[in-house]
Parts: C-alpha cells; structure tokens; sequence
C-alpha cells in the first residue's frame, strides 16, 4: 500500500526557501484558508519585525467554499485578537488569486500613499517558494524575505485533521497543485522559473498517480 507521507515531505521541503528574518517596514500577509498565517503576522509584529500590516485576500477558490468573510478581514481580526493594533493594519479584500493579491496590493499601496522600503512576505509553508517566484515576475521592484508558520509536516498534518473543514487528503492535493503552478507557470511567464530537482518532480508523479490530483489545472 503507497504511503504518501515521505513524497509529500519531500514537496513539503521543497517548498521551504528559509529566508532569514530581518526587521522591515511592513509585513504583506497573503490570505488563504490557513489561519496560521495570521497567527504567524501577529507573532512577527510583536516581535517588532516591522510597524505595519497589509492583509490582501478576498474570497478564493478553497475560501469561496467555506467563508462568507474575506481572507483579509478574517486575518485581520486574527492578528488585532493577538495584539496588533487595529490603526497598523491595511486590508485589501477583493482578490481571488495569486496575481490579483499583488495587483490589488499595489493599487492599495498606491491609494494609501503608503511608503515602504522593504517587506516581510508571508504565506503558508508550502507556498514560500511558489509566492517568492511570482512576486520577483509579477513585482520585480518589491524588496522583501519570505516567511510562514514555523510548524513541522507533521504539525501540518494534524492540522488538517483536525480540522472541521478539511482532512490531511486536501493538505497533500493543495501542496501537489502549488507544485504543478510552479512547474507551469514559469514556463509561461506568469512566474520566474525554479528548478525543480528530479526527486521532487519523481514524488510529485508518485502523489499525482495515487490520486493526489483534486487541486490540479488543466495545461
């Protein structure tokens, strides 16, 4: 019988870029269905890695299934439950995906008349990788580190099963279709290219050919 953990930890890993945390100006906190993230913006600015927030997220394609709030808002008041101020917090409460949160950020920036040298990019420990290769595409001239939740795969997992809205099966499709938008999109453009070493491709295929495939897109 396939077990799927030790391909998965391998997506898991792969994932991961590490990058180490330095004070900025402000933390860009990306919206998903991962509560954690807003655990970890709140964890960040009261350790006094930077003075403000801006949350983007509306409704996605995971969200859009179990929330009526936008991911923002809901970060949002996460993060002010935790000790964030309320005055320290933008929000942008309109995209629906990946391009959309950094086109809608900017306008934000914009519409705020927000000035920021530098950032600290936050997302799901699976995504570091994928939202670090479409910011450097789609915002080139943004300053930042990325960083996620400081939990384990196996943390992750019971996360997922204990979930109400969610089982470990929807944690392991969601990370093999990042994988598969990382893959796809750099080669057309939406994104920079990432090497993707064979091993990770190899357990991609083996998760793929097990049924882990609920999160994919057509190429």
């Amino acid at each position: 019988m396939y077990d799927f953990n030790a391909d998965a930890k391998v997506l898991w890993e792969y994932h991961h870029l590490n990058n180490k945390l330095s004070k900025k100006d402000c933390i860009l906190a990306f919206g998903s269905h991962d509560t954690r993230v807003a655990e970890r913006v709140a964890e960040l600015y009261n350790q006094g890695f930077a003075q403000f927030v801006i949350f983007t997220g509306g409704l996605g394609r995971i969200t859009k299934n179990i929330w009526k709030k936008p991911e923002a808002e809901k970060f949002s008041e996460i993060a002010i439950s935790l000790g964030v101020p309320r005055d320290k917090i933008f929000i942008e409460t309109e995209s629906t995906n990946t391009g959309q949160n950094i086109n809608f950020s900017k306008k934000l920036i914009e519409k705020e008349k927000l000035v920021f040298s530098d950032y600290i990019v936050v997302d799901k420990p699976f995504r570091e990788r994928r939202t670090y290769a479409t910011l450097k595409k789609q915002w080139s001239t943004l300053n930042f580190i990325i960083t996620s939740p400081r939990d384990s795969y196996e943390s992750y997992c019971d996360y997922y099963n204990e979930s109400v809205e969610f089982d470990i099966s929807d944690f392991i499709n969601i990370m093999v279709g990042d994988l598969q938008r990382i893959d796809l999109y750099g080669k057309n453009g939406f994104q920079i290219l990432q090497d993707i070493p064979a091993n990770v491709m190899e357990a991609y295929k083996r998760l793929v050919g097990n049924g882990f495939d609920k999160q994919l897109i057509k190429a």
